[in-house]
């Protein structure tokens, strides 16, 4: 596996995919074509159906001033259902040609090629080989993860939670409609603010943590600065619940960027085995994982053990089997703004189940990633974020 660095980028919404994706290899390409005077890109799958919505054409432009931006929404027999075509020309003839593909959580490949995120940092294939080391080496996962990672990750761990921080917070303060066309107002400084005057303090935390997420998940859709974790559709979930455990509960922030590390680890975990593209498995492969990492780091942040740890992420993940991502009118609004509160919640609650059931669980947590992975490719091509089925289609149809 690769490093968990890797995991979180910083960078404009709405779409790790569809913007930091595309916007990288826009980058990425046009340094490796300094002398063209032409580019062209033809955007396939995912990328042509929902692109426009994502604003794919805009981080491609900004990546690589004037290109000329194709969507092409015919071709179906795609190697991976984000693919990117990059063709670079000079006084009219073709220069330079290369097929990228936009992987999830804004990484991409380049095919043909390997690249530095390819560079394996865990000789550990999958959650069942990490459980084994820690249990023989008496280590929980962050000391696992200390032992394998350079000791650039703090660094590395400390800025992505300035990012998280911040994005909550602009986010509380921000007011106003979100772009698109939908209408949809924002709502975090609402939730945040209006309080019953006889609330109860779980109510209080449910809604300051659903406040949150829809504050991150709002920046996100307009298209402001986020983290990916592990996608940009999906980045509200782990910094409301990890804000909330540092703001309202005193968790110190060194214990917040440990959790952050083994949720990175469980991240890592899903996209080397399954997927983290919605429109490679659904919207299971971004929320699911998000919630199941969130969980983890919940876990990991109350000091519970490594069993229990992974119980908390299989429960997260295995009650987000089968969901679909049908964003509405192409947009990272309706349904993802929600689902991202929704999530925060329901990993906190797969945390409580944990903590008394772990001795009891029958699924182990790389088996409902193998699942989750079955499943997103068994998902019919229109619920894995295109826009052509379910609640984009039924909006389309009033």
């Amino acid at each position: 596996m690769k490093t968990i660095k890797s995991v979180y980028k910083i960078g404009n919404g709405p779409s790790s995919s569809h913007t930091v994706g595309p916007f990288r290899a826009a980058q990425l390409f046009g340094a490796r074509h300094p002398e063209a005077d032409r580019f062209k890109v033809t955007l396939y799958g995912s990328l042509a159906f929902t692109g426009e919505g994502h604003g794919t054409g805009r981080a491609i432009r900004t990546g690589l001033p004037g290109a000329e931006v194709v969507f092409n929404r015919e071709q179906t027999d795609l190697p991976h259902p984000n693919t990117m075509l990059f063709e670079a020309f000079k006084d009219g003839e073709r220069i330079g040609i290369n097929r990228i593909f936009s992987i999830g959580g804004g990484s991409i490949r380049i095919e043909g090629e390997d690249s530095d995120e390819e560079i394996e940092v865990y000789p550990q294939k999958n959650f069942t080989d990490i459980l084994n080391i820690c249990k023989q080496r008496s280590m929980n996962l962050s000391q696992f993860i200390g032992r394998m990672e350079d000791p650039s990750l703090r660094e590395s761990l400390h800025t992505v939670w300035e990012a998280m921080k911040d994005s909550i917070q602009r986010g509380l303060r921000a007011e106003g409609i979100l772009p698109g066309g939908l209408g949809v107002a924002r709502k975090a400084k609402l939730l945040y603010e209006k309080r019953c005057y006889n609330e109860s303090a779980d109510v209080t935390m449910n809604r300051v943590i659903a406040a949150y997420a829809y504050a991150v998940s709002e920046e996100n859709a307009d298209e402001n600065i986020v983290v990916t974790a592990p996608t940009c559709g999906s980045c509200g979930v782990l910094p409301a619940v990890m804000y909330y455990m540092e703001h309202e509960r005193g968790f110190p922030e060194e214990e917040i960027l440990d959790a952050l590390a083994v949720a990175a680890l469980i991240g890592n975990v899903i996209r080397t085995n399954a997927s983290i593209s919605g429109a490679e498995c659904g919207c299971q492969a971004e929320i699911g994982s998000a919630c199941s990492m969130t969980a983890a780091a919940l876990a990991s942040l109350y000091g519970m053990n490594i069993d229990q740890i992974e119980y908390a992420a299989e429960i997260a993940m295995e009650h987000n089997l089968g969901l679909t991502c049908d964003p509405v009118k192409g947009l990272v609004q309706i349904p993802c703004i929600e689902r991202n509160a929704v999530a925060a919640m329901r990993a906190i609650s797969a945390v409580n189940l944990s903590r008394f059931l772990f001795s009891t669980r029958k699924i182990s947590f790389d088996e409902v990633v193998a699942t989750m992975y079955r499943t997103g490719k068994d998902m019919d091509e229109k619920y894995r974020e295109t826009s052509h089925g379910g609640l984009a289609q039924i909006y389309y149809a009033q």
